[in-house]
């Protein structure tokens, strides 16, 4: 079976013709609660000289003296020349159902203009969310993928140094409370919205609640939300353990995505084209410049000059008609590919299809 397109410059990607089944916790997701977003103001310390430079970053120093005043030890007098630290923003979502004195990762991004966070380690750091509520404290070493390495001459910088994870570094203060087991109605929120799929997932939950229950108790609203009513006897949680892993054929409309940028093109299974005549072909011109150097006559007053020259190739390679016709995927690909062009003619191809009518797909272009 044909996989896609694998070409010299890009990848062209397709769906098998099959239609592939999935868990409903696959293709959709439960609405009992939801993440809540954490932001706190902290300090790195440790860094190897890679620290904020205090004269451009004020508010660094301003942080290292209230930290230092917390713990007890005065700071009067100079200047700090400390190079070693570095002000952050620590970000974390709270996850739904999470209880007080669980863990979870933080995210740390350079505030100032320190070059780098490697071996440094977060200071004891609030996290407070949109209510201005402390909900976690961040602490502990931060983890850095990114290097900076630089010489007199040549800087190497992979990744991106100034910013890094505490795994598990966070520990939650204070739980958002929330009752899922006293909820009577459950809501679906589809992951990619789709009609088809939500009554697909409707008639697959009543199906077996039917079975199970004696009732249907799934009803869908729209594209994207399907609402399920709990039955009596059975807690909320174990009756969604049961309707989780029920399978469903999930659906999607017509569509190619195209980035020209990587030149990658995705053809969805449902993609038809209409039978149209292609003809395609590139137009190269090279103009490559050659001076060349005139001399004079011997024992003539003439100087050494330096004449132009340019020479002007233009090829043009044959483009033969070829008709495109793609009933099903399989065979649109083969077609595709026996026009024998690059990820941009083929983007340019599919752009032109497009223009005169035949696609009869949605063309997202990137």
């Amino acid at each position: 079976m044909l996989r896609g397109l694998i070409l010299a410059l890009g990848l062209v990607a397709a769906a098998f013709p099959a239609a592939a089944s999935s868990r409903i916790k696959d293709v959709a997701e439960l609405q009992a609660s939801r993440d809540n977003q954490l932001v706190g103001y902290g300090l790195v310390i440790g860094l190897n000289g890679s620290g904020d430079s205090l004269r451009n970053a004020p508010f660094t120093e301003q942080s290292i003296r209230a930290m230092l005043q917390n713990l007890g030890i005065a700071t009067e007098g100079g200047r700090a020349r400390a190079k070693n630290v570095a002000a952050v923003i620590v970000t974390a979502n709270l996850p739904p159902f999470v209880q007080s004195g669980a863990r979870i990762d933080a995210t740390v991004s350079s505030l100032g203009d320190a070059t780098s966070l490697a071996g440094g380690t977060l200071v004891m750091t609030p996290l407070r969310a949109a209510d201005g509520e402390i909900y976690a404290v961040a602490q502990g070493p931060v983890v850095v993928s990114g290097f900076s390495a630089e010489g007199q001459a040549e800087t190497l910088t992979q990744g991106v140094p100034t910013a890094g994870r505490v795994p598990n570094g966070a520990i939650i203060e204070r739980h958002v409370a929330a009752s899922f087991d006293e909820m009577l109605m459950l809501t679906l929120q589809l992951r990619n919205p789709d009609f088809s799929t939500a009554v697909r997932i409707t008639d697959t939950i009543n199906a077996y609640t039917e079975r199970r229950f004696g009732a249907r108790l799934a009803a869908e609203q729209d594209s994207r939300t399907v609402v399920i009513r709990k039955p009596k006897g059975v807690s909320a949680a174990r009756f969604y353990a049961e309707l989780e892993n029920l399978m469903v054929e999930a659906d999607a409309p017509a569509r190619v995505v195209v980035d020209e940028r990587t030149g990658t093109v995705v053809i969805g299974n449902d993609v038809r084209i209409s039978r149209v005549g292609i003809s395609h072909g590139a137009l190269t011109v090279r103009v490559t410049e050659m001076p060349r150097v005139v001399q004079p006559e011997p024992f003539s007053r003439g100087e050494t000059e330096i004449e132009p020259f340019t020479v002007i190739e233009a090829d043009q390679p044959d483009a033969n008609v070829a008709v495109l016709d793609g009933p099903d995927l399989q065979t649109l690909v083969s077609g595709l590919n026996r026009l024998g062009v690059k990820p941009d003619g083929i983007i340019a191809i599919l752009q032109g299809i497009k223009s005169a009518g035949a696609l009869q797909a949605e063309l997202v272009l990137q």
